[in-house]
């Protein structure tokens, strides 16, 4: 049976022996805000389950030793959201991580596999998907929520083995360290991403100036979302925000008498838009373009073909590699973007570079 936890001396006495590994696991909630609300935390110790309850008042502050303690490694199952709402509840991400999707994917079991997956890929065990949309703030849970929830750490220990067995005979736990390490720093990035534009395909069909507005709009945004805590889309959807980049209002009054006409449009805020429109960034001038010519078009599926034989050559799932959105910022900057450093670097290097000579 999982042990409910609602103190926070409860949660340090279990956490004063510790092994060299804990499986982790979270429930979130995040419909409303741009922060996730941490509504439940469960962690696996040997045989044992906890259930912490993280709306107790000190018991955030109880978790973050465990989280920072660099001698356990804390096995999760795509971890990056979690990592998000540990970072932002307790003030730090769990560290060092043994992400277990990403371990599959590396070891060649599969691609972007989801936990009931994987555990009965790894261990033959069905498991119940009753409570995925369940409401974790409610207090008290259900027992089927309590279930639920034990269910998603019981069985990371026999995947841990099994993966880092997996791992170990094909000399890549150093690759799985490597993109743990930079996912839990991508967690703890406060600045959000330096050119947002890129992720909307949209941008494509922007012309440079067109780009440098919405990329404002964007950069703006994602400041307001953060100190408001709303969700992005609820601050300025990526349809206004493309619109408003692509016929940019003449003047403030004009701005204001667009927005009154769209029902989706956030009306209060036109002096804040107007001033994110008409305020250059001191960095635009750097920004990568996204494009969509044929050219273009012609040298991403052939890098893309490339990644896709070495990944077949590595016995990688497709997209582990290399995707689609790394190699148009690799082929747009000229430069290796964080994402392809490390292992994916040494082995894409050989096979990409004279792909890529023609256009530097």
């Amino acid at each position: 049976m999982p042990i409910w936890i609602d103190s926070p001396d409860a949660l340090r006495a279990h956490l004063q022996q510790l092994p060299a590994w804990v499986g982790m696991d979270t429930e979130f909630i995040r419909e409303k805000t741009f922060w996730p609300q941490l509504a439940l935390v469960q962690i696996a110790i040997g045989d044992t389950t906890l259930l912490v309850d993280p709306l107790v008042p000190g018991m955030n502050e109880a978790l973050a030793p465990l989280l920072s303690n660099p001698d356990v490694v804390k096995v999760m199952h795509s971890a990056s959201e979690d990592l998000v709402a540990l970072g932002w509840a307790c003030g730090v991400q769990p560290s060092p991580l043994f992400d277990t999707q990403i371990a599959a994917a590396l070891a060649g079991v599969g691609g972007g596999m989801g936990y009931q997956k994987l555990v009965a890929e790894i261990t033959g065990i069905t498991l119940a998907k009753g409570e995925t949309r369940s409401d974790w703030l409610r207090r008290p849970l259900s027992a089927s929520q309590l279930e639920y929830a034990a269910d998603d750490v019981t069985h990371l220990g026999a995947i841990y083995d099994a993966l880092t067995a997996k791992l170990d005979a094909l000399g890549r736990s150093a690759w799985l360290a490597n993109d743990c390490a930079r996912m839990v720093a991508q967690a703890g990035d406060a600045g959000g991403e330096r050119w947002p534009h890129l992720s909307m395909r949209s941008a494509q069909f922007l012309d440079a100036h067109a780009q440098h507005l919405l990329l404002r709009l964007l950069r703006w945004r994602e400041v307001q979302a953060r100190n408001s805590d709303r969700p992005k889309s609820w601050i300025l959807d990526n349809e206004l925000a493309a619109t408003l980049a692509r016929n940019p209002p003449a003047t403030r009054e004009a701005l204001g008498r667009w927005l009154e006409q769209q029902p989706k449009a956030p009306k209060k805020l036109a002096d804040a838009i107007w001033d994110a429109l008409s305020t250059p960034l001191e960095d635009e001038a750097n920004a990568p373009l996204a494009k969509a010519t044929d050219q273009d078009k012609q040298r991403l599926k052939k890098l893309q073909d490339a990644v896709s034989a070495k990944s077949a050559e590595l016995g990688l799932p497709d997209g582990i590699l290399a995707s689609r959105r790394w190699l148009e910022a690799l082929m747009d900057r000229g430069e290796w973007p964080a994402a392809l450093s490390g292992w994916r670097r040494e082995q894409l290097e050989p096979v990409l570079s004279p792909l890529l000579a023609p256009a530097r």
